[in-house]
C-alpha cells in the first residue's frame, strides 16, 4: 500500500501491493461466458444507439407532458400487479430502491457510475446481487416508458419514479431535473473490481480490512463486489455496528456524501418498505444474465408455487424498519432509540437486529395481510447510527427535529440522484430547483471577448516571455481536468487558479503561479478562464507557424471565473491526477501499467484512439512534459508543432533498453549504428510503437505527406478538450490567427 495514494482515482490495488493487473478488472464475459456478444456489431465506429446521432433528447424532453407522466407514475404506485404484488399494496418503496441503486453507483473518485445513462438496464449492474429483483421494478415501469417513448429516457424515468414514490408517501423532495441520456450497451470502461466472487460467495472478502491494512482500492466506493454501499449485515457479514460505521464513512464519502447526508439518506430510505429474507437463499433463481432465454430477461425467481405471492428473498434480511412502511414519518428514529435490540437471524439465515419486547402499536403490518402485525427490524448498518458517537449525535438531532430531517433528506436525495449530471445548465424540466448548490460546481456567466480584444491579448502573449510549452501546459492542465463521466472539471471557471488545483504537484505550483500572474497582468477584461485557453491557442498557432503551417485554432470565448467560496475543495481533491500520460507524469508507482492509465485518462476526456495519439505526440514536441522532462520529446525542434515524435519513434535505426532493470518505466533509445544515445522515453511513449493498433495510427502521422494532417488533427483534438465543458455554447466559435 505504500506505493499507492489511497485517494488516487487511477491507483487500483486489485491484487495486493506490487501486483500489476488489467485496467478493467472482471468483465461481463468473465461473469457470464455464454452472454451473446452483441458488441461485435458495434466495431469500427458503428453506434449501438437506435435513436441515431441526430436525435436531440433535450428537444424531445421539452415536448413531454410532464404533469401527465407524474400522474401516471403516481397511479402506478398503488396499482399492484398479480405477477409481482406490491408490499403493503404500494410500489413506492420498490421504486425508491430502484432509483437509489441506479444513482448510488456514482463515485467521486473518477465520476463513473451513477444514474446518467441508465446503466442499471445492462450487465453487470442488471445482475448484481445488490440489485436483486429490480428487474421487476423496471418491468413495472415499461408501460409508462412505452407510452411516453422518446420524450423520457430510462435514466430520467428511474429517478423521477423514485421522486414520485417519495411524494406519494408524503415524503419531502427538493426537485427533479431531466437531461440524462440513455446509452444502449454496457459502459465497458468502468472498473467495478478485480474479485472473482460476488458478495455471498464463501471465498468473498470485504474490501475494507483494517487488520490487513487494506482500504478501499483506487476508484472503488462499495465495500464488496456486487454491492452499492456496505454489507447491511456488517463488515464481511460480521454484525459489528462500529465497524459498519467505519465502512459507511468510507463508502459514502467516496460517493460525495458527508456524515449528515449519510445519516439522512440511510434513515430516509429506511423509512419506507421492507427487506426480503423469508426463505433460505437456495430458493433463489439465477440472475437475469444467467437465466434461460424463455425467462425474457427476468431473474432471481423462486420456485413456481411462490411466483406471484411476493418477494421471498432478496437481501436475506427480513422485515420492515418502521411500523408505517408506506408513510413518511419519524418512526425510524423513534423506534431505533426507543428499544434495545438483540441480534437475531432471518428465515434466510441473515444477521439482523430485532427490538426487545416491542409494543403492539410499534409492530409493522404484514406485507401481504394488513390484519397481522410483525416485529420491525434493524440492520447492522442501522445500528451504526445508534452506536457510533458521531452518527448518534446527528440521529438524535433528526429524531428531535422532524423539519431538519425533512430538509436534510430532500437535499441529500437530490444530490444522490443528480450528482453525476454536471453543471446546472444541463438540467431540464419544470422542477429544477432555483437554488444553486456548491456541489454543482457553479461558475458565474462569462462574457465572450470581441475580435479586437482577442487580437490585442494574443499580441501581448507573444511578447510576454512565456514559452510555448508553458502556455500549452497551463491550458492543458486547466481543461484536461474534465471528466465525461460526471461532467466535472474543465477550463470553464479557471479553477486551476484556486485551491486545491493550484497546489497539485502535477501542475507544478511555482511555475503555474508565475504563468497565471503574467496572464492576469495581460488579460484586461477577458476572464482568466478564457485567457488561459486563448493563450494556449496562440501558442499552438505560433508553434504551427514555426513549423511551416498557416492554421487557425478555433477559440470559443465566454468562460466565467469561479470563486474560492463556491469551490468544494474536498470534492475537487479527489480529482487530483496521480498520473497523466499526456504530460508524461507519474507521481507514484501504480498497480496498473502506465499506458493503461493513459487510456483511462483519454476515456474520461471522451477521446478516441486517434485523438489520444495525435494529442500525445503533439504535446511532447511542444514541450508540455511535467517538469520539462526529456522523456518522449523525440525532436530537435521542441516548441514547433511537428510530427517528429512519430517519425523518430518509428525509426528502425533506434533500439530501446531499460534505464533501470528494477523498473520498467524509463528507457534509452540508442542508435543502431553505434553513435550512442539518441532519445529517452517512458512506457507511455513506447506503447505507440509496441501496441499494434496504436502503431498503425502512429504510422499515419509519421508518413510523408501527412505532416499537415497531423497539425490539423492535433488542433481539432485540442479544441475538443478545451471546449469539453462548454455546455452553454450555442454560437459558432470565434477564430484567431494572430501568431503569424
Amino acid at each position: 500500500m505504500a506505493d499507492e495514494d489511497p485517494r488516487c482515482p487511477e491507483g487500483r490495488n486489485g491484487g495486493g501491493a506490487g501486483t500489476v493487473r488489467s485496467l478493467l478488472g472482471r468483465t461481463n464475459k468473465d461473469w457470464w461466458p455464454d452472454v451473446l456478444p452483441v458488441e461485435i456489431l458495434h466495431q469500427h465506429g458503428v453506434s449501438p444507439n437506435p435513436m441515431g446521432e441526430d436525435y436531440d433528447y433535450a428537444e424531445a424532453f421539452k415536448a413531454l407532458d410532464y404533469a401527465a407522466l407524474k400522474a401516471d407514475l403516481t397511479a402506478l404506485m398503488t396499482d399492484s400487479k398479480p405477477w409481482w404484488p406490491a408490499d403493503y399494496g404500494h410500489y413506492g418503496p420498490f421504486m425508491i430502491r430502484m432509483a437509489w441503486h441506479a444513482a448510488g453507483t456514482y463515485r467521486v473518485t473518477d465520476g463513473r457510475g451513477g444514474s446518467s445513462s441508465g446503466q442499471q438496464r445492462f450487465e453487470p449492474l442488471n445482475s448484481w446481487p445488490d440489485n436483486g429483483n429490480l428487474d421487476k421494478a423496471r418491468r413495472l415501469l415499461w408501460p409508462i416508458k412505452q407510452k411516453y417513448g422518446k420524450h423520457i429516457s430510462w435514466a430520467d424515468l428511474f429517478i423521477l419514479a423514485g421522486n414520485v414514490a417519495i411524494e406519494s408517501m408524503g415524503g419531502p423532495t427538493f426537485g427533479f431535473a431531466g437531461g440524462r441520456k440513455d446509452v444502449f450497451q454496457s459502459e465497458g470502461d468502468t472498473y467495478w473490481g478485480a474479485e472473482e466472487q460476488w458478495i455471498g460467495h464463501a471465498e468473498h472478502k470485504t474490501r475494507i480490512r483494517p487488520d490487513e491494512q487494506l482500504e478501499l482500492e483506487g476508484p472503488l466506493a462499495a465495500d464488496s463486489m456486487g454491492l452499492i454501499y456496505v454489507n447491511p449485515e456488517g463488515p464481511g457479514g460480521n454484525p459489528d455496528p462500529l465497524g459498519s460505521a467505519r465502512d459507511m464513512r468510507a463508502t459514502f464519502s467516496r460517493m460525495a456524501m458527508n456524515s449528515e447526508e449519510t445519516v439522512a439518506l440511510t434513515a430516509g430510505g429506511h423509512a419506507f418498505g421492507k427487506t426480503h429474507g423469508a426463505k433460505p437463499a437456495e430458493n433463489f433463481g439465477k440472475e437475469p444474465a444467467a437465466e434461460s432465454v424463455h425467462m425474457q430477461g427476468l431473474g432471481w425467481l423462486t420456485d413456481s408455487e411462490e411466483i406471484g405471492k411476493g418477494h421471498i428473498t432478496t437481501s436475506g434480511i427480513e422485515g420492515s424498519w418502521s411500523n408505517n412502511p408506506t408513510k413518511w414519518t419519524g418512526d425510524y428514529f423513534r423506534l431505533l432509540f426507543k428499544y434495545d435490540y438483540e441480534l437475531t437471524s432471518s428465515p434466510a439465515g441473515a444477521k439482523q437486529w430485532t427490538p426487545v419486547n416491542p409494543e403492539w402499536e410499534d409492530m409493522a403490518p404484514d406485507a401481504r395481510d394488513p390484519s397481522k402485525r410483525v416485529p420491525t427490524i434493524m440492520t447492522t448498518a442501522d445500528m451504526a447510527l445508534k452506536l457510533d458517537p458521531e452518527f448518534r449525535a446527528i440521529s438524535e438531532r433528526f429524531r428531535d427535529d422532524q423539519s431538519a430531517l425533512d430538509d436534510a433528506f430532500a437535499r441529500a436525495w437530490f444530490k444522490l440522484t443528480h450528482r453525476d449530471m454536471g453543471p446546472k445548465v444541463r438540467y431540464l424540466g419544470p422542477e429544477v430547483p432555483e437554488e444553486t448548490l456548491i456541489w454543482q460546481d457553479p461558475v458565474p456567466e462569462g462574457t465572450a471577448p470581441g475580435d479586437d480584444e482577442i487580437a490585442a491579448f494574443a499580441q501581448k502573449v507573444l511578447t510576454s516571455g512565456l514559452s510555448v510549452g508553458q502556455l500549452v501546459k497551463t491550458a492543458w492542465a486547466s481543461a484536461s481536468t474534465y471528466r465525461k463521466s460526471d461532467h466535472r472539471g474543465g477550463a470553464n471557471g479557471a479553477r486551476i487558479a484556486l485551491a486545491p488545483q493550484k497546489s497539485w504537484a502535477i501542475n507544478e505550483p511555482a511555475e503555474l503561479a508565475s504563468v497565471l500572474a503574467k496572464l492576469n497582468e495581460l488579460r484586461g477584461s477577458i476572464s482568466l478562464a478564457d485567457a488561459i485557453v486563448l493563450a494556449g491557442s496562440v501558442a499552438i498557432e505560433k508553434a504551427a507557424t514555426d513549423a511551416g503551417f498557416d492554421v487557425k485554432v478555433p477559440f470559443t470565448g465566454g468562460r466565467g471565473d469561479a470563486t474560492q467560496d463556491w469551490t468544494d475543495v474536498e470534492s475537487f481533491a479527489w480529482m487530483e491526477p496521480q498520473a497523466d500520460g499526456f504530460r508524461n507524469y507519474l507521481r507514484t508507482r501504480q498497480t496498473v501499467k502506465t499506458e493503461e492509465l493513459l487510456l483511462d485518462k483519454a476515456s474520461l476526456l471522451g477521446l478516441s484512439a486517434p485523438e489520444m495519439t495525435v494529442l500525445l505526440g503533439g504535446l511532447r514536441v511542444l514541450g508540455a512534459n511535467h517538469g520539462d522532462k526529456p522523456e518522449g520529446v523525440l525532436t530537435e525542434r521542441k516548441g514547433q508543432l511537428t510530427n517528429d515524435f512519430f517519425v523518430n519513434l518509428l525509426d528502425n535505426e533506434t533500439f530501446w533498453e531499460l534505464v533501470d532493470p528494477s523498473s520498467d518505466e524509463e528507457f534509452i533509445g540508442h542508435d543502431r549504428g553505434g553513435k550512442g544515445e539518441k532519445w529517452r522515453a517512458t512506457r507511455t511513449d513506447l506503447v505507440f510503437g509496441s501496441n499494434s493498433q496504436l502503431r498503425a495510427t502512429a504510422e499515419v502521422y509519421a508518413e510523408n505527406g501527412n505532416e499537415e494532417k497531423f497539425v490539423r488533427d492535433f488542433i481539432k483534438a485540442w479544441v475538443k478538450v478545451m471546449d469539453a465543458d462548454r455546455f452553454d455554447v450555442t454560437a459558432k466559435p470565434v477564430t484567431s490567427n494572430i501568431a503569424t
